[in-house]
């Protein structure tokens, strides 16, 4: 598999470019964000490690570039700046990991590897409850043939509570585990679920997000 790193700190770049070639990954380095866009949208890459702090285009125009032109490919950002509203602006314009600097191989390799498990899984399913169609592969849902605009964290919730129709996630599973982030703000959770129920439940429609009190949420028809 290939992977394309963003990242003006040749430093950085190299080290990482040595660690993922010793587990069997091709990797290409690029310095600036503009040629970065370039290759990125040339290149058949499975994974984009993007730093935010970059010359000539930061990093989330980058991404907001990439997915206006469509392109799934899963992107990991980089940055020194670790605030919750950085965080939750990456995220929001496509992104689909967040690592701060500065961080330990291993961790990279581990959100790596996820992301690309992640990427695989999703490539090949379709998920459907009710008259609700999520296109896993192109990140789009409809409801009664009704497309839906959501953000990236939006579609991973809601592609997550679909995927374990009856099940009930905690808010620290959706936290970790689906946006891999474990210190947001408290209620990130609680307030995603909001924006999703307004978008799901317009017209009188039927609940499908349930709160079960103590535990979490869970998606499912029915009361």
């Amino acid at each position: 598999m290939k992977i394309l790193v963003i990242e003006d700190d040749i430093g950085i770049a190299r080290a990482v470019k040595r660690g993922l070639e010793k587990q069997g990954y091709t990797v290409d380095t690029v310095q600036d964000g503009e040629r970065g866009l370039c290759v990125a949208l040339e290149g058949d890459y499975g994974l984009i490690i993007l730093d935010i702090m970059l010359p000539g285009r930061d990093g989330y125009s980058v991404c907001k570039e990439l997915r206006n032109k469509k392109s799934l490919v899963p992107v990991l950002m980089l940055t020194a700046r670790g605030t919750t509203s950085d965080k939750v602006m990456g995220l929001d314009i496509g992104a689909d990991d967040y690592l701060p600097k500065p961080f330990e191989f291993d961790e990279l390799l581990a959100r790596v590897q996820a992301l690309i498990r992640r990427d695989k899984m999703n490539r090949s399913r379709w998920i459907h409850v009710a008259d609700l169609e999520i296109d896993t592969a192109l990140h789009r849902v409809t409801m009664a043939g009704q497309e839906l605009h959501l953000s990236q964290r939006e579609f991973l919730l809601l592609e997550a509570l679909a995927a374990n129709e009856g099940r009930v996630l905690t808010r620290e599973v959706i936290q970790e585990r689906i946006w891999m982030d474990d210190d947001s703000f408290s209620n990130i959770v609680d307030v995603y679920i909001g924006l999703l129920r307004k978008k799901l439940e317009t017209d009188g429609r039927a609940r499908l997000i349930h709160t079960v009190r103590g535990l979490g949420y869970t998606l499912r028809q029915g009361d």
